[in-house]
């Protein structure tokens, strides 16, 4: 063998950090031009299918896909095409859509006749677990859909929380805090798929004893997650709140912190499913953000600088 060709095969076996969802994906396979046969639809590799041909998966995490997103997504693939190829699996005649929904819905808008896509052979566990991982890593979920995504991998396919972590690249905290938001009203958790709470709201609520009256509270006056942690512990005066035991031991802040600094970490430690300590003074200050894989330092180093998953 060849010094080039050795160095090439060194590049292609060298594991490092980046993989995104290489890792679940593999590496795909062009198909070659003459390979039409009816087999050869379940071969995995790329290639061109008609929109058509696909439909969604029914258990896909993401179930809100905003209007106004959508169609400046369907501007940009009627100009530009579609650079990201949509990840599919045979199902059926058809293909069901396993990565890549809002791509597909936009390409609809934007008139398109045939996208590009990489069919893989998965399970319903794994299909699962590439769809979370990609709308994770891409930021698309709200705190909802992510739990009851967690909530499907753990009733239907025995995942555990640590397992679920090392998936995603976040920690077993993390997953068992969103579990834990599927505990909200109905109505409440409608607030937080439609962006009117967010997850720090959401997770102040749920220790509130009356957690809709809190909730509609927070959305009629614009509270701040440290209003609304206020009210839930039932410090302010006249609001008739009782305190409840507090369900989320991780993240929270020590004796004396300031609470603006506290509130900020976990703000922060939501966003990124880590644990987030900040150090500040007079003269400036540092902020730690704490992993133990390598799979999770792999995912915030992506976020941190802004390379495409």
């Amino acid at each position: 063998m060849s010094d080039d060709a050795a160095a090439a095969s060194n590049r292609k076996q060298r594991p490092g950090l980046g993989r995104g969802l290489s890792a679940l994906l593999g590496d795909s396979v062009r198909d070659t031009p003459n390979d039409r046969s009816a087999d050869a639809a379940t071969i995995p590799g790329l290639r061109m299918l008609p929109v058509s041909a696909m439909a969604p998966h029914p258990g896909q995490p993401r179930r809100h896909f905003d209007e106004a997103a959508l169609d400046e997504l369907a501007a940009s693939i009627a100009q530009r095409g579609i650079i990201q190829p949509i990840v599919v699996r045979p199902h059926g005649k058809e293909y069901q859509i396993v990565a890549g929904e809002r791509r597909w819905r936009a390409s609809q808008r934007a008139r398109l006749h045939e996208v590009p896509v990489i069919v893989r052979n998965l399970d319903d566990a794994e299909t699962l677990e590439i769809a979370l991982v990609e709308n994770i890593q891409r930021q698309d979920l709200n705190a909802i859909e992510e739990a009851d995504t967690y909530r499907k991998l753990i009733d239907a396919f025995g995942h555990t929380q640590e397992a679920l972590g090392r998936i995603v690249g976040k920690s077993r905290s993390h997953v068992a805090n969103l579990l834990r938001l599927l505990d909200l009203p109905v109505m409440v958790q409608k607030m937080v798929v439609d962006g009117a709470i967010h997850m720090g709201h959401a997770r102040a609520i749920l220790t509130a004893a009356d957690p809709d009256a809190l909730a509609d509270q927070v959305v009629a006056k614009g509270l701040s997650v440290r209003d609304t942690e206020r009210l839930a512990r039932g410090k302010a005066s006249g609001t008739g709140v009782q305190p409840r035991v507090h369900l989320f031991g991780e993240g929270s802040s020590s004796p004396g912190k300031d609470a603006d600094i506290a509130a900020l970490e976990r703000q922060l430690g939501d966003v990124l499913g880590l644990a987030v300590h900040i150090a500040h003074g007079e003269k400036g200050g540092s902020l730690a953000i704490s992993y133990s894989t390598l799979d999770q330092l792999d995912m915030l180093c992506q976020r941190l600088s802004g390379e495409t998953i």
